[in-house]
């Protein structure tokens, strides 16, 4: 079973993505995540993944997409479908769920499959967390592609002929990294994403009513200062400082003691869970030739 479970001491969660760990699989009722490739192109398939709050890959999830088609994720919480023939945006929804994931649809001239092209990616990615590119050339069957970090194999989570949302190895070291990646034997030029080590550091005891605590985050792969983003994922135990009780965002100290600081203030008493990840929106790089 295709899963990963990225849990910090037992209050704190640092963008929890899948892994492979033969662990049993979530049920179809924790789905929490839809992960969609942002762009599909007309008529070809493409494959989408459903996550659980833990980042667990989840099988037997039902998804509607806007124009009445639906997918169910497989054994692997994963699911191919054919992207409809009309360009435009539609969106799709978890089946149990309101919120929605939306995607554009390209006609083929607007993604020509002649050759494996990456026009964007990341220029700083989690080690625990997804990284998404756009290009032209990818196999839409997710394993028909093959990505390699820092030579090492990658799991590509969903996938179309211009996107692609992968995984990074366990087991890589904070840092640059070349990234490879072919569909079909097909390759791309190489190109090199600095993948980031994020580690929370807090006293993880019960918080109290009017009690302010600071998480400090530490950020390994390097020196330049960062975009973090924390959410608050118990609302009725305390809020985030600032602005939105649920959600902050800061930027991190850069030099060789890279780290940036949350603050948080206790509403009830009780165990909190803090959510910190990379800012949505880090630098991309553009890789048009």
């Amino acid at each position: 079973m295709l899963s990963r479970v990225f849990l910090l001491l037992c209050v704190f969660l640092l963008a929890a993505a899948p892994q492979l760990l033969a662990q049993q699989p979530p049920p179809a009722s924790a789905a929490r995540i839809l992960l969609l490739p942002k762009r599909i192109v007309s008529g070809e398939t493409a494959t989408l993944a459903v996550l659980d709050v833990n980042g667990r890959l989840t099988p037997g999830v039902t998804v509607n997409f806007s124009n009445g088609d639906h997918s169910v994720t497989n054994a692997t919480g994963r699911a191919l479908f054919v992207a409809p023939l009309n360009p435009g945006v539609i969106y799709a929804t978890i089946a149990s769920h309101s919120a929605r994931v939306y995607t554009t649809i390209l006609t083929p001239a607007e993604a020509p499959s002649s050759s494996l092209q990456i026009f964007t990616a990341p220029s700083l990615a989690s080690l625990t967390d997804r990284f998404e590119l756009s290009g032209t050339g990818f196999c839409g069957q997710a394993d028909a592609n093959t990505v390699r970090v820092g030579g090492k194999p990658a799991l590509v989570l969903a996938s179309s002929p211009a996107a692609l949302i992968g995984l990074p190895p366990s087991d890589l070291e904070p840092g640059p990294a070349p990234v490879e990646i072919s569909c079909n034997k097909r390759p791309a030029p190489a190109f090199s994403i600095t993948f980031l080590e994020l580690s929370l550091q807090a006293d993880s005891s019960p918080l109290n009513p009017g009690e302010h605590r600071t998480l400090t985050v530490d950020v390994r792969g390097t020196a330049t200062k960062v975009s973090l983003e924390a959410r608050n994922l118990s609302p009725q135990i305390a809020e985030l400082a600032g602005e939105n009780p649920s959600s902050a965002r800061v930027t991190s100290s850069g030099g060789a003691e890279n780290n940036a600081h949350f603050e948080l203030i206790g509403l009830a008493r009780g165990t909190f869970i803090i959510s910190v990840r990379l800012s949505p929106t880090p630098a991309v790089n553009s890789l048009r030739p």
